[in-house]
Order: structure tokens, then C-alpha cells, then sequence
């Protein structure tokens, strides 16, 4: 796996670096914001790890830039922590947010639940198929990993199309927001249920007519969310 690292301070890139390649990962670094989209432009890379408090461009607006043309998975180191600022960077298009100081281990064990998530989730009743819902509006690709709306692609997040899977594999059901942290995010957050609620948020902007009035993921209040869309049937 190939690894972009921004991080302008030199003590936490040091003990970065050093922890991901001992998990074998090759790893670019910069601490500067506008060379990390320069970087980004000329090579294929597998996740980025984003700091926000950068020289030349703020991490906000790199990441803002890169979900223009990517749907790699993104995790935004920042010591913001106002409950706000996790929500902006969401907004963006994080996949995951983690706080400093940090436990480098955490991050670790963070960057392997993101890698679960984001590998091709294809639910056992359904491998190798293209579903479709509410007649042919959303199509939904599980082995390309693709979704077309009313017949535009959706350039969704890794994050958002596990969220999505996991919603089409049992429509009807009830989801809790702990029951999707653990099955999207690979952990469960304890009193941060903002998070989720911020993905699905986003999965709606890009799948929803009308995010005031959804018709396909329906808030539940006091227990979650819930996908209510049934796959149409193939003739």
C-alpha cells in the first residue's frame, strides 16, 4: 500500500513513518499542503493521512481538492477538538478523524479497520451482481463499487458506499448508530454518534431528490436509520 503522509511537524512524521513502514506500507511525506496536491496529482495513492494545520494550503482545502477528482480514503490528524471541526471535516469527505496527541498504535489499529471497510463489500446473496432500486433510479454495482442516480454516476466516498451496502443488504432494518459504527467504521465510537450521522448526511446530498424529504434512508427517532428501497426484481 502506498501511503501519502502531510504532517508539518517533524516529531510526529518521524514516529509516523516509522510505524507505518513496519507494517510494510511505502510511505511519501511533505509538510507542506500545496506540495501534498502536487504529490497527489502525479501518483496513485492507496490513503492519505492529513494534517490540518499546514504551510501553504490548510488541510481543509486539501482535502477539499482531492475529493474533487478521488474517492481515496482520507484520515485528518488535527489538534481541533471542537466537536464542530470533526463535523466540517467529515463534511469534506473524511473517512476517519483522529484528535492529538494521539496513541500511534490507535492510529494504526484506525487504518486497518479503514482498509476492512473500503475493500469490496459484496453480501453473500448478492456476489458478482448489479442490484437495482425504485426502478432502475439507483443502480447499484457491489463488484466495481459504483453507484449511478437516475443514471449520474455518484462519486461516493469509501465510507459512503460500505454505508450504503450495509443498508441495501437488509432493507427494512433498523440500524443503530453503534450498529453502523461498528459495521462501517470497523469500531465503535462511544457518545460520537455525530459521525454517522454526518456520513449519512452525505450519502443522502448524493442519492436523495430531496435530503429534507428523503425516500430511501429514513431517520428513526431514538434508534437509528433505516434503507427502505427493495431491489427490483430481475426479469
Amino acid at each position: 500500500m502506498q501511503i501519502l503522509l502531510v504532517e508539518d511537524e517533524p516529531k510526529i512524521r518521524e514516529v509516523l513513518i516509522a510505524y507505518l513502514r513496519n507494517e510494510g506500507w511505502d510511505v511519501d511525506f511533505t509538510p507542506n499542503g500545496l506540495e501534498a496536491v502536487d504529490m497527489f496529482s502525479n501518483r496513485n495513492y492507496d490513503l492519505v493521512i492529513l494534517d490540518l494545520m499546514l504551510e501553504g494550503m490548510p488541510g481543509e482545502e486539501v482535502c477539499r481538492t482531492i475529493r474533487q477528482t478521488s474517492t481515496v480514503p482520507i484520515v485528518m490528524l488535527t489538534s481541533k477538538s471542537r466537536e464542530s471541526d470533526t463535523i466540517e471535516g467529515l463534511k469534506l469527505g473524511a473517512d476517519d478523524y483522529i484528535f492529538k496527541p494521539f496513541r500511534v498504535k490507535e492510529v494504526i489499529a484506525r487504518i486497518h479497520a479503514l482498509l476492512r471497510r473500503v475493500k469490496t463489500f459484496v453480501p453473500e446473496k448478492q456476489k458478482s451482481s448489479v442490484l437495482t432500486f425504485d426502478k432502475g433510479r439507483l443502480v447499484l454495482d457491489m463488484e466495481a463499487k459504483t453507484l449511478l442516480v437516475r443514471g449520474l454516476l455518484a462519486n461516493l466516498t469509501s465510507t459512503e458506499f460500505k454505508l450504503l451496502t450495509v443498508f441495501v443488504e437488509k432493507p427494512g432494518k433498523i440500524f443503530s448508530r453503534l450498529d453502523l459504527s461498528h459495521q462501517v467504521l470497523g469500531y465503535r465510537f462511544h457518545g460520537d454518534s455525530r459521525s454517522i450521522d454526518t456520513h449519512v448526511k452525505n450519502l443522502r446530498k448524493k442519492i436523495e431528490e430531496d435530503t429534507k424529504e428523503p425516500k430511501y434512508i429514513l431517520t428513526m427517532v431514538g434508534e437509528g436509520y433505516k434503507f427502505i428501497a427493495e431491489a427490483d426484481k430481475k426479469e
